[in-house]
């Protein structure tokens, strides 16, 4: 199985998996692994691994934008399989355990089921294990503060609002900014494309999530890497914007 990659910087590829995103930021032999698509997603994930000229056992780390299954489908397969460290924000480290699930319910996509979109994708993320219980036994808060001496050098960005824990990954030397699902391109629910917020039904604290994109907007940089849709290349803070500009 061949993987959707594309290289978008040096030692940087943003792959499409079945819905959702992932990043492989490579240095030499070494590999940072950002996201891990749905649980149905691991053959994808294994196979981009390979593409680039990496493999599971280069993975020096996973960095989890937040903890929901489309996001850590591979995590805790990786870390038993291969002592690979799982790292996410501080107050997303609980999620990842499953201590807690902050996650859209059945019920809600349910009641939006008339909403474009919605039904279909239920459907796939169903069959991708959106709904399987995939804790990460020992998840870790980031070791240091700022950047992180990792391949990729990103630096961790605490952007709350989908989830407590949500945190953006921004890459200074490759002007790119992993964005996860604080701000994305497009989604199987959404009838626009371009910079956005998810619809509401996804978020944990909407007024959060608007907030987070101030900060994002802050950040230097042309080249938008989300956690849904494709590319986007321009300055994040005018993603940022237009994202805000939506969905008031």
């Amino acid at each position: 199985m061949r993987a959707d990659i594309h290289h978008v910087a040096d030692g940087t590829y943003l792959v499409h998996g079945s819905n959702t995103n992932w990043v492989i930021l490579t240095e030499g032999d070494a590999v940072t692994l950002v996201d891990t698509g749905y649980p149905g997603d691991r053959e994808q994930v294994l196979a981009s691994l390979a593409q680039v000229g990496g493999s599971p056992e280069a993975v020096v780390a996973v960095l989890i934008t937040h903890a929901h299954n489309d996001h850590l489908g591979s995590a805790e397969y990786l870390s038993a399989a291969y002592g690979t460290p799982v790292h996410l924000h501080e107050a997303e480290v609980p999620h990842a355990r499953r201590d807690f699930l902050h996650q859209v319910s059945v019920g809600t996509v349910l009641r939006n089921g008339w909403r474009p979109g919605v039904l279909p994708w239920a459907v796939h993320a169903l069959r991708s294990g959106g709904t399987a219980h995939v804790p990460v036994t020992a998840p870790r808060a980031f070791p240091t503060a700022g950047a992180l001496d990792l391949p990729g050098r990103p630096v961790p960005v605490h952007t709350p609002g989908h989830t407590d824990g949500h945190c953006a990954y921004h890459l200074p030397a490759s002007g790119a900014l992993i964005s996860g699902d604080a701000l994305v391109s497009g989604h199987p629910t959404s009838r626009v494309e371009g910079p956005q917020l998810l619809p509401d039904m996804f978020h944990r604290e909407r007024a959060r999530a608007l907030a987070s994109l101030d900060v994002l907007a802050g950040l230097e940089g042309d080249l938008l890497l989300p956690g849904h849709g494709p590319v986007h290349r321009g300055p994040v803070r005018d993603a940022a914007h237009r994202a805000r500009e939506r969905a008031l």
